[in-house]
């Protein structure tokens, strides 16, 4: 394990100028900061205008409240971001450490986004196949071409495929891939049923296959995981465990929660 951890240190994504993103979108910033800007025209007009102090003083109350927020979410960006905080990657390292895979034949990334856990995968084992698989919707500034391009870069295009599909229903046969994983995907899912999700991509898994299946697994989403981990083991899956990736990745709950995910667990296995 150490020597794993040791070998995801020595690959440093971002040094030719790729483009990975952040964890927290522009719309995000968007959205907050004009409802900032609407709260103040109305705590101006209040006071101002129509000349109702406690509507004046309710505004000015919401917006210090939502400036508060602004601020707490540009600290959450600034934290997660290649070049920034470098907390992701962090995750991505743990995540891939955690990995028993022996780099042969194909690995595939549920939810891929800009690329760059699955980037990290091609460039931790050089024999690999890589295929990133993301519905990159509007929320980020993420795509198939973006994926393409960090790749280049990378100098490992000739091993990563990108592909379109939803984390519901994989576009690939049973037993396709030689490992699987994800990293903060399936609770983004709305409406979806978290075991179902997490079995769909388990589907596509050879036997003998190895997986790394990382989210904020809130219990009011997930339920049970450790009933669901022995499930697994009781279909025939071996070495299931549930990690705490809030302690191995962000250090602790505590910090791991002021960046929203303080239920991070890493499910890992073979099939």
């Amino acid at each position: 394990m150490q020597q794993k951890r040791n070998q995801q240190a020595e690959i440093r994504l971002g040094s030719h100028g790729e483009d990975y993103g952040s964890w927290m979108s522009n719309p995000v910033f968007y959205i907050i900061g004009g409802i900032t800007a609407l709260a103040v025209v109305l705590a101006i007009l209040s006071f101002s205008v129509i000349h109702i102090t406690a509507l004046g003083v309710l505004f000015s109350v919401v917006t210090a409240a939502l400036a508060a927020l602004l601020v707490w979410i540009a600290w959450i960006r600034r934290q997660y971001a290649f070049g920034g905080g470098g907390i992701m990657e962090q995750v991505h390292r743990v995540v891939l450490s955690h990995l028993d895979y022996d780099g042969q034949g194909s690995l595939l990334e549920v939810g891929c986004g800009s690329g760059a856990l699955s980037i990290r995968a091609a460039l931790t084992w050089p024999e690999a196949k890589v295929t990133g698989m993301d519905y990159w919707g509007a929320v980020y500034n993420y795509s198939k071409a973006l994926c393409e391009k960090n790749a280049a870069s990378e100098g490992v295009a000739s091993r990563c495929v990108f592909r379109h599909g939803d984390a519901n229903h994989l576009d690939f046969p049973d037993e396709s891939f030689d490992a699987v994983i994800s990293n903060y995907v399936y609770h983004n899912v709305m409406g979806a049923d978290m075991h179902k999700l997490l079995l769909e991509s388990l589907r596509v898994l050879k036997k003998g296959g190895v997986f790394a299946l990382n989210d904020d697994m809130k219990p009011r989403l997930y339920g049970d995981m450790d009933a669901f981990a022995q499930k697994l083991r009781e279909m025939g899956y071996q070495d299931v465990r549930l990690i705490d990736t809030a302690e191995e990745a962000f250090g602790s709950r505590r910090r791991a929660a002021m960046m929203m995910l303080g239920s991070s667990r890493l499910l890992v296995g073979r099939k």
